[in-house]
């Protein structure tokens, strides 16, 4: 079990109230991605779900069945903690910024090229572009949105100019399953 100092606030809100509990913010994303590996007393500080947790205030069995359809401690911290949000700790959030940057970076490095050159602008000039400008970058927001808008704010520094290649491959006919089902969605035309 974490310690209260170190655990964090897992809140949903739903249906005008309040549902918190506190867990230990390193073992959130474990459990997001196999929460099967991850024990329930190893997960929370306090083995209660909280309408204020600070105020130590708890919801009644009613809104409790209202809301998650038991009392069980179990459904209801899955539930918050699929559906709700989670506070962050400085370092996770420092984290998944850095995380988003890379990823807005490599998706800007692999599809613009300069146009007078044709050449792709190497992932440096970017960083330094997105730097300058003082891009923001929200660790919440998906990368295409965050992708467009720091296109539009480096645009005026650096040209920019996104490129598609169209390409015909010639595959064996014993091949052809394998390879159509890994680029079914890209297909424009087959022969």
């Amino acid at each position: 079990m974490v310690s209260l100092d170190e655990a964090v606030i897992a809140r949903l809100e739903k249906g005008g109230k309040r549902y918190e509990i506190l867990v230990d913010p390193d073992l959130v994303d474990t459990w997001k991605r196999t929460p099967e590996n991850v024990e329930l007393d190893d997960l929370l500080a306090t083995d209660e779900v909280w309408s204020d947790a600070r105020n130590g205030e708890r919801p009644t069995e009613e809104q409790l069945i209202n809301t998650f359809g038991t009392t069980d401690l179990e459904p209801c911290v899955s539930k918050i903690l699929t559906d709700g949000s989670i506070q962050l700790t400085t370092q996770q959030r420092k984290n998944l910024v850095e995380e988003k940057k890379r990823k807005i970076i490599h998706s800007i490095s692999s599809e613009a090229i300069h146009p007078k050159t044709m050449l792709p602008h190497p992932p440096i000039r970017i960083e330094g572009a997105l730097d300058e400008v003082r891009f923001s970058i929200d660790p919440f927001l998906s990368i295409e949105k965050q992708v467009k808008a720091a296109v539009d704010a480096i645009r005026h520094l650096i040209p920019l100019k996104f490129a598609t290649a169209r390409l015909a491959f010639r595959i064996p006919g014993k091949s052809y399953g394998g390879a159509q089902r890994l680029l079914r969605d890209s297909i424009v035309k087959d022969e």
